[in-house]
């Protein structure tokens, strides 16, 4: 049984959905109907997830009505029972959305890019999608999907499914995803969209003013693709297309299927950054086809994820650079567990979690990725690359649109390849026990090792004594090379030191956000002020939580710090989505940190 949701499929369960809705931007509401096809195994009723939805009607097949009743408020919203007479395969839902629609960010113009219309996108993981669309909203249960969508003629809607690639002129779209797919890979978005081409099957969505700089920098996407394949199996997913949303969206991708939602924040200006395209259509593999059967297995859709990402930026771009990003993924897993070890759930540093009673989204945390990557990457070690790589295109061959729960994962790779290969290895540690076990691989990178040596020249008594930051050989760093060099700057920096930094290096008007956003962290950890203004523009402008999380915490490291990062947030809260949002809430102490629903 999932925990996270009402639904009780082994009675009726949904298997396809049929949504015909209207998205009303200026009264930022969604309403129509959702009508569903179900699978019937017992039991007198169907029960879905809602979350704020105002239910106006259920009726049945034949178009009479379907007496319901509504659960009480909760943590997982309230569930919506339907009543079904004997023989009763189908229901429709009409409905509409409400103010507080977690899943659902309406931008005013002036919060675009081009800042001329309107936009909403959605963002249905982990369990937000029953707040925009009454549904069994479960990664467990998998579902086909159409939908007719009618927006304002001069927008345009894309959806995770077939997609138009030009702008209709009455503003009516219809949709279709012929794959089951859990509910949390729903995805709407609306906006002033254009559509540039990057390869026969492969494309980019973006507003009009970014469409082509899009283009330029997800050039390798085509490519990706075809690497991703050899390794793996066909791509079954017809196309694979990128949207570049406004800079609110909360994190650096959403693995929709056809239509990967992504931030503008990975366009760099030098295809640095693509590593997170390189993740999301791995995803089409790992998560979507292949899913968690409960948020408590999350790590099965992103150590596996993060792996074949890296398998695909290895064949792509060279060892060195999947050097680089492994070692900084293993810096990030060390702080997620020093930070989990300190807090309230110290056991949320196993793979497998116990969620139950908590928003699922707990439990998106490093651990998921790089732990898991971690385990893949030592298994790999054991058994050698292309044992590996055949056990794990039998994988998703043998589980291919189906979802799967950890129990299920070790009973087969035990079965297939473990015990064949009689590998030594503790898998019940690694899955069920907290924190890095001993026998994990730890990374190193060449390229880093030359950062290093540069950065003990400069803070050897620097400025005054060592090395001027102008003098060091930096010349040819790439975006990780200096992001090590950040994270790796020494504690308790004056002012005198960042302005040398600054002033050589050009930190804080760098257009790589992953590169400003590891400086700005030093600046206010360091007090260093002057680059407030900047802190400041861009937490008020990117809403992406990997940036946002650590930049609070290193501000709230002082008295002057936390002060600022109060005013900060007062006027960046408004940008972000309510996933950004529940987060630094409860970092902050936040006057509306604690609302009634987990959400």
């Amino acid at each position: 049984m999932d925990p996270h949701s009402h639904a009780r499929p082994e009675e009726a369960a949904a298997t396809h959905l049929s949504l015909d809705i209207h998205v009303d931007m200026a009264k930022q509401q969604i309403n129509g109907t959702a009508t569903y096809e179900l699978k019937r195994q017992g039991g007198d009723s169907v029960v879905f997830d809602t979350y704020g939805l105002t239910i106006e009607g259920v009726s049945l097949g034949d178009g009479s009505p379907a007496p319901f009743t509504m659960g009480a408020p909760g943590i997982l919203g309230q569930a919506l029972q339907v009543a079904l007479p004997p023989g009763a395969d189908k229901v429709t839902i009409k409905y509409a959305t409400g103010p507080n629609a977690k899943a659902l960010q309406w931008l005013r113009p002036e919060q675009t890019g081009d800042k001329k219309h309107p936009f909403l996108f959605t963002q249905g993981e982990a369990i937000l999608t029953r707040s925009w669309i009454p549904i069994q909203d479960s990664p467990g249960i998998r579902i086909t999907y159409d939908a007719h969508v009618t927006v304002p003629p001069e927008l345009m809607a894309v959806m995770s499914a077939t997609n138009p690639q030009e702008r209709s002129s009455d503003g009516s779209y219809r949709f279709r995803m012929d794959k089951a797919i859990p509910s949390y890979l729903i995805a709407l978005a609306v906006g002033d969209l254009g559509f540039k081409a990057t390869g026969k099957r492969t494309g980019v969505y973006a507003e009009r003013g970014m469409v082509d700089t899009a283009a330029w920098e997800l050039a390798d996407m085509e490519k990706m693709v075809e690497v991703a394949e050899k390794l793996y199996g066909p791509y079954r997913w017809g196309r694979y297309d990128v949207i570049i949303l406004p800079p609110s969206f909360p994190f650096g991708g959403m693995e929709n299927p056809c239509l990967t939602f992504a931030t503008p924040t990975i366009i760099a200006g030098d295809r640095s950054l693509t590593s997170l395209i390189a993740h999301e259509l791995a995803h089409s593999w790992s998560g979507n086809l292949v899913t968690n059967a409960t948020w408590n297995d999350f790590w099965l859709n992103e150590g596996f994820t993060v792996y074949f990402e890296h398998r695909i930026t290895e064949a792509l771009y060279g060892k060195d650079y999947n050097d680089m990003t492994s070692v900084l993924g293993y810096q990030d897993l060390l702080q997620t567990i020093a930070e989990i070890d300190s807090g309230k759930h110290p056991e949320d540093s196993a793979l497998r979690l116990d969620l139950a009673g908590r928003d699922p989204d707990d439990g998106m945390t490093d651990i998921a990725y790089e732990k898991g990557y971690a385990l893949l990457r030592l298994i790999e070690s054991k058994v050698g690359r292309p044992r590996f790589d055949a056990f794990l295109r039998n994988y998703f061959d043998h589980f291919a649109f189906r979802s799967i729960t950890t129990d299920t994962f070790t009973t087969y790779i035990r079965k297939e390849l473990l015990g064949p290969e009689r590998v030594d290895l503790d898998l019940a540690a690694w899955i069920d026990k907290p924190g890095l076990p001993a026998d994990a691989i730890v990374p190193s990178s060449e390229k880093f090792a030359e950062v290093d040596a540069q950065l003990s020249r400069w803070s050897k008594g620097a400025p005054a004594k060592g090395t001027p930051a102008k003098d060091l050989d930096t010349q040819g760093w790439n975006t990780f090379q200096w992001i090590h060099f950040l994270r790796h700057l020494p504690q308790g920096l004056s002012g005198r030191e960042m302005d040398e930094l600054d002033n050589t290096f050009h930190f804080s008007k760098s257009g790589n956000a992953e590169i400003q956003a590891a400086w700005l962290e030093q600046c206010a950890r360091n007090g260093y002020t002057k680059a407030f203004g900047t802190l400041e523009g861009f937490l008020t402008t990117v809403g992406r939580r990997k940036f946002l999380v650590p930049l609070y915490q290193a501000l709230l490291t002082s008295d002057k710090g936390r002060e600022a990062a109060m005013e900060i947030y007062a006027k960046a809260r408004p940008n972000y989505h309510s996933v950004s949002v529940r987060t630094i809430d409860e970092m902050l102490g936040w006057k509306e940190s604690k609302p009634t629903h987990i959400f």
